[in-house]
């Protein structure tokens, strides 16, 4: 559920998308869904349709019924049973996941592709959610540091079917989806899902309006040949809050209501226009070409005024700035597989290559307040104006960034018991940055060779173990391509290595379980030369070690979990004050649990819980973020075949908490308890 409250439907689903079973009850013909939280079979680790058993990494996958039952529709829902993985506050405008340890901005794609500018994203769209855990370069090139979010779109198909979402919960939480498919014949398909949220939230005067449309369209040219065009619209605009400010080492005590700032001087608007076209052919049962482009055009602006110190005596000071970033991405790639046998092995070869433009302009100015920047408790808002001019040191630049890439990878099965995969990928960066304000032209080129490596040893068919290593690269100019300088463009690009053990069970058809246990190094972190101060040098940053521990599927015909445990050593490796502290918002410990369980095909419930260890709000380890325990439910009501009626409730008991912060003095407290109601319509 969104930080805004409870606005109680996630998006409309085609009945398609889960394998069902037809029952009579009272004389009326329900629906009843099987094997919605397992997944079999992914693409997004490898690029070739594998097993996940198969596959020697770490993969979570939150798929539609998941998404539908716990009512997500942000990438914070997805992410708060999934073992590992936190979300930070991202200053509340963007989302800013943190994957075993490192937290990235960028690291989202679409399909596949990449879609790296600073925004909330919305689920309305989407089939499924991939998380993919540890660096990840391989496949997805520059980033993917941590591990990366994929999400998988809806496209269209010949199975018609339309489905309409309302939904109502507290804090006037209004929303609707549609999804819309329909087969033209039985060569062209067409879909079009769509949005549209009014929504506020327990904190006051925060609200979020956002809207979006996506049609899609299938040419099925021959049996071999096929077709998948699409075109995006999403707009967000909402009230960006950056929570409370801390007093004595933990968050000031504050209603957790209270707005801190200028709601007014504080907001964000995204745009995002994407075009996406994807082109398949099959040369036989074992060989295929694939090539993809996305051309995406991201405007993105937000302000704000928040709290930045409590000087006590009821006294917070406030600051403000505002920044705009216009990005145009243009990405190809393309993707030849091919399966064959070679001195007594299976192969199953990819061979792909992909080329990227991304032109980025961004500009920032710094806030000021005439009339003083102190406000006294109880007003904690802005009583005169707040301007806003560039400072000496505010962002005004461009930049352009041009990757060439070449990629090879080779899954091969040695026998029945052992498979090995291979691969590597070259990538030729290029970044070049000039910046306005001062009249520099910076450049930086990086050759990164990101190589993966697995074994698998299977004793069972359903039973695998494996051990593996990966690496992957962030270049100087950082995830968002604007933080080149004078002293780090000649710097070598961050290393991110991580070496893993694991083991992936599949119990039965409908359950599964995985355990990891990884280290995850991050170096070349480029600070300043404490003997020198005009120059900067490199140092080894972070490490991270790490258990996981997974379990998703039926229990039984009637119940389904998903859930884990995931236990995080973090240490900040980088010389100076930080050395040795933990990882800002990384718990040592955390454990989730979802439950849905259906007493017959008209009734059900859900119940889940998240426990999280005691985090620290940034590195200096100054402030601590308390443990809490949180439980969600929801009742379902299947009405007939074509309607379903849903309560949810978050955060059951009422647990006071924060569920996320950006500094020791920007702390977001988490939701009280929200309720919802939505209609979910098939027609």
């Amino acid at each position: 559920m969104a930080v805004y409250g409870l606005p109680l439907l996630a998006s409309a689903q085609l009945a398609v998308a889960a394998e069902s079973a037809r029952v009579t009850l009272d004389s009326m013909e329900v629906v009843e869904q099987r094997e919605t939280y397992k997944v079999e079979r992914t693409k997004v680790a490898t690029k070739t349709d594998t097993p996940l058993r198969n596959i020697p990494q770490s993969i979570s996958v939150v798929t539609d019924e998941q998404i539908r039952d716990q009512d997500m529709q942000s990438m914070a829902d997805v992410v708060r049973y999934v073992p590992g993985v936190q979300m930070a506050q991202g200053e509340g405008h963007r989302d800013a996941p943190i994957l075993r340890g490192n937290t990235s901005t960028a690291d989202f794609f679409v399909d596949g592709m990449r879609d790296d500018v600073q925004y909330l994203r919305d689920l309305y769209n989407v089939d499924r959610v991939e998380i993919l855990k540890g660096p990840s370069g391989m496949i997805f090139g520059r980033g993917a540091s941590g591990g990366l979010i994929n999400r998988v779109t809806k496209q269209a198909n010949w199975a018609d079917g339309h489905e309409l979402g309302l939904t109502y919960g507290s804090w006037q939480n209004r929303r609707m989806t549609g999804d819309f498919n329909q087969g033209v014949n039985e060569n062209v398909a067409v879909r079009l899902t769509a949005l549209f949220e009014d929504s506020e939230s327990f904190r006051d005067d925060v609200e979020l309006e956002r809207w979006a449309i996506n049609p899609t369209a299938t040419f099925r040219l021959s049996d071999a040949t096929s077709i998948e065009v699409g075109y995006e619209h999403f707009d967000d605009d909402r009230t960006v809050d950056r929570g409370v400010p801390s007093f004595n080492g933990e968050p000031l005590k504050l209603d957790e209501s209270t707005f801190i700032g200028s709601p007014d001087d504080s907001y964000a608007t995204a745009k995002v226009d994407a075009l996406n076209a994807r082109i398949s052919h099959d040369f036989s049962d074992n060989v295929t070409l694939v090539n993809q482009t996305r051309f995406a055009d991201y405007e993105k602006f937000y302000q704000n005024v928040f709290p930045s110190a409590y000087l006590g005596n009821d006294q917070i000071r406030l600051a403000a700035y505002n920044n705009a970033t216009d990005r145009k991405n243009l990405i190809n790639q393309t993707d030849l597989t091919i399966e064959t046998s070679a001195l007594g092995m299976n192969h199953t070869f990819l061979v792909g290559g992909e080329l990227s433009r991304q032109v980025t302009e961004n500009y920032r100015q710094s806030g000021s307040f005439p009339g003083g920047n102190i406000v006294t408790l109880p007003n904690t808002r802005v009583t005169g104006p707040v301007t806003f001019a560039q400072s000496a040191t505010d962002a005004d630049n461009r930049s352009v960034a041009k990757t060439a890439a070449i990629y090879l990878q080779d899954q091969i099965e040695l026998n029945s018991q052992w498979e090995l995969i291979l691969g590597a990928r070259y990538d030729k960066v290029k970044i070049d940055l000039d910046n306005y304000r001062n009249g520099q032209e910076l450049s930086s080129s990086d050759d990164l060779v990101s190589p993966r490596a697995g074994l698998i040893y299977k004793p069972l068919d359903d039973l695998s173990f494996y051990v593996s290593y990966s690496k992957a690269y962030v270049p100087r100019a950082g995830e968002q391509l604007a933080g080149l300088s004078a002293t780090t463009e000649s710097l070598d690009p961050e290393e991110f290595e991580n070496r893993e053990v694991g083991v992936k069970w599949d119990i039965n058809e409908r359950l599964a379980a995985t355990a990891a246990v990884y280290r995850l190094d991050r170096t070349n972190v480029a600070i300043t030369d404490p003997n020198d101060n005009t120059r900067s040098i490199l140092v080894d940053g972070q490490r991270v070690d790490g258990f996981e521990l997974s379990l998703t599927g039926n229990l039984t015909d009637a119940w389904q979990i998903t859930g884990g445990y995931a236990y995080q050593d973090s240490e900040i490796k980088t010389p100076g004050g930080n050395n040795g502290n933990h990882i800002a918002q990384v718990p040592r410990n955390s454990v989730s649990l979802w439950n849905r369980y259906s007493f017959n095909a008209q009734w059900g419930v859900g119940l889940g819980a998240v426990y999280q260890n005691a985090v620290y709000a940034s590195a200096d380890n100054a402030v601590e973020l308390p443990s809490f325990t949180r439980v969600d439910a929801a009742v379902y009501y299947t009405v007939n075949p074509d309607l379903r009626l849903q309560l949810n409730v978050e955060n059951l008991l009422d647990e006071e908490y924060y569920a996320s912060a950006h500094s020791n003095n920007n702390i977001l407290p988490g939701s009280p308890r929200a309720f919802g109601v939505s209609a979910n319509m098939s027609f």
